[in-house]
């Protein structure tokens, strides 16, 4: 009998919730990581995953749950799951060296009859091309003969209430079909829906088929926001009208940019697949460009405000309300707060920030100052900035109380010192 039932590697947003599913269904689970930071806070039942709070850490120790630097674990392992980022490098290609490093050190540990499955999100072709010759070299074992191998796509929604792990249906996809039915079997224990295709290539598509689809939607509300703009049409009172029909469409809201580890990311990782066959992905690359301005349009758009009112941005306060790439989480992966933060500054903007969820914050290693009385930083900023609607400030309040401001969420009433993007 193996010591763990189940193996995480990478104890991050995508690996902890899979860890503690698997661990409430009384699986012996293990979590593999290189920072002694992160273990030595699970260990001692502080949790920094916004969606696993330290009463759920303490019932995972209570259940078995070990944490640890200790790459042996893996020899003792049933299924062994990789959860790695997966970022762009400088020249926005796939960063794969987090899931090769993994792959290197499970190979060295592998053990006839264990189920690998890598979930962290790559182009199509990782799994069968990368993954397991790397696997197979290391251990002197066959996928599929020796060992299972199998991909499936995490689908991590940082902070939403209503889908977590447990209900929302995972896709599998294996090199062989029992490679597939072995994977499925694991997952079919946490899940309440499996979802099997024929390949990990599928698999893998599926998951950037999903973020791109998101990232072109979303370039497009962008796009418009910025001509709406200048045509005089209110576009957010447009798509709440469109969002009516009940069929053929689905509401997408422009904004700052986007954030997060799935939307600037993933599109790039198919858009590199589709160069290798030697042409462009055209639609990828322009809703990259267009959500990569929208930063430097709140900028202008902070500029217009403030010239109405006879203002410089040079010299006025300016503050940003909300940093996170989402409402309501801790997370800043490619918030685009960063980059408009670094615009203003540049302008010489005197910046300052609010944020429940986030204590501090620095921007090219230079620390923007944290607001802790929101009723007083907006009175005193000559222009504030919504960049995220975290559920804990008072709308109401800085609507009467900010001299002007700039809602890139569209949560405000528009007015005299009130523009929506």
């Amino acid at each position: 009998m193996s010591a763990y039932d189940l193996a995480v590697i990478g104890l991050g947003y995508v690996g902890m919730p899979l860890a503690k599913e698997a661990s409430g269904v009384g699986l012996r689970v293990v979590g593999l990581d290189i920072d002694p930071r992160k273990v030595d806070a699970l260990t001692s039942g502080r949790s920094y995953i916004d969606d696993l709070s330290d009463a759920d850490l303490d019932t995972m120790l209570t259940n078995g749950f070990t944490a640890t630097l200790d790459q042996t674990v893996l020899t003792g392992s049933d299924t062994i799951v990789i959860c790695v980022p997966t970022p762009l490098d400088e020249d926005h290609r796939p960063d794969l060296s987090a899931v090769r490093g993994a792959v290197e050190t499970v190979g060295r540990h592998l053990q006839r009859g264990t189920l690998v499955v890598l979930e962290s999100t790559t182009y199509p072709g990782t799994t069968d091309d990368v993954v397991r010759p790397i696997l197979e070299d290391a251990s002197g074992l066959t996928a599929g003969v020796d060992f299972h191998l199998a991909f499936s796509p995490e689908r991590i929604d940082p902070g939403n209430p209503k889908f977590g792990l447990r209900n929302t249906p995972k896709v599998v996809g294996g090199y062989t079909q029992a490679c597939r039915d072995r994977a499925a079997a694991f997952y079919g224990r946490l899940v309440e829906q499996v979802v099997t295709v024929s390949g990990t290539r599928e698999a893998e598509m599926a998951k950037l088929l999903e973020n791109t689809y998101r990232h072109v939607n979303i370039a497009l509300v962008n796009e418009m926001a910025i001509f709406c703009d200048e045509l005089g049409v209110n576009l957010w009172e447009s798509i709440e009208a469109a969002a009516t029909k009940p069929f053929g469409f689905q509401k997408f809201l422009p904004g700052p940019g986007v954030g997060g580890h799935c939307i600037p990311v993933d599109p790039s990782y198919l858009s590199h697949a589709v160069r290798k066959l030697g042409y462009p992905f055209r639609f990828v690359e322009l809703a990259q460009e267009i959500n990569e301005r929208m930063p430097a349009y709140v900028v202008a758009r902070v500029q217009r405000l403030l010239n109405r009112a006879k203002k410089p941005v040079n010299g006025s306060r300016v503050l940003l309300m909300g940093v996170t790439y989402k409402p309501d989480i801790a997370d800043e992966r490619e918030t685009p707060a960063v980059p408009v933060a670094r615009a203003f500054r540049d302008l010489g903007a005197e910046l300052l920030f609010a944020d429940p969820h986030v204590k501090q914050w620095s921007v090219d290693g230079v620390e923007v100052p944290r607001e802790d009385d929101l009723a007083e930083a907006v009175r005193k900023a000559d222009v504030t900035v919504l960049l995220q609607q975290h559920s804990e400030f008072d709308l109401d309040m800085v609507q009467q109380r900010a001299h002007l401001i700039l809602d890139t969420r569209g949560v405000l009433s528009e007015g005299d010192r009130v523009e929506r993007l």
